[in-house]
C-alpha cells in the first residue's frame, strides 16, 4: 500500500507563487517510478478536478485553466511529485491532492490547502 503526503500549501496574494510537494511512502518497490501521478484540486462547492498529470515517461498534461502558469514534475529518486504554481489567481483557491493518474485511487489523502487572496 502506498501513502501520499501533500505539503507546501498556504496563503498567497494574487500573482504569487507556491510549490507543492507530494511524497510517496510504503511498499513502493518500482510502483512510483512506473506510475503516472496527478495533482487534483477541489474548491468549495465544486467537483474535484484534475489540474496536471505526469506519465511514467515524463509526458505532461494540464487543465486549460492552469496552462502556462503551473508546472508538474517528478523526482523518482525522492519518490516525490511537485507542482510549481505561478501567477496564482483567486480561482486557484482549493485543497490540492496528489493521486495516481489517470485513474485516481481511493482513499484520497488529506491534501494541502491553497488560498489566494489579497
Amino acid at each position: 500500500q502506498v501513502q501520499l503526503v501533500e505539503s507546501g500549501g498556504g496563503w498567497v496574494q494574487p500573482g504569487g507563487s507556491l510549490r507543492l510537494s507530494c511524497v510517496a511512502s510504503g511498499r513502493l518497490l518500482n510502483y512510483f517510478r512506473t506510475n503516472g501521478w496527478g495533482w487534483y484540486r477541489q474548491a468549495p462547492n465544486k467537483e474535484r478536478e484534475l489540474v496536471a498529470g505526469i506519465s511514467y515517461g515524463g509526458g505532461t498534461i494540464y487543465a486549460d485553466s492552469v496552462k502556462g502558469r503551473f508546472t508538474i514534475s517528478r523526482d523518482n529518486g525522492k519518490k516525490t511529485v511537485y507542482l510549481q504554481m505561478n501567477s496564482l489567481i483567486a480561482d486557484d483557491t482549493a485543497i490540492y491532492y496528489c493521486n495516481d493518474y489517470p485513474r485516481p485511487l481511493q482513499p484520497w489523502g488529506q491534501g494541502t490547502q491553497v488560498t489566494v487572496s489579497s
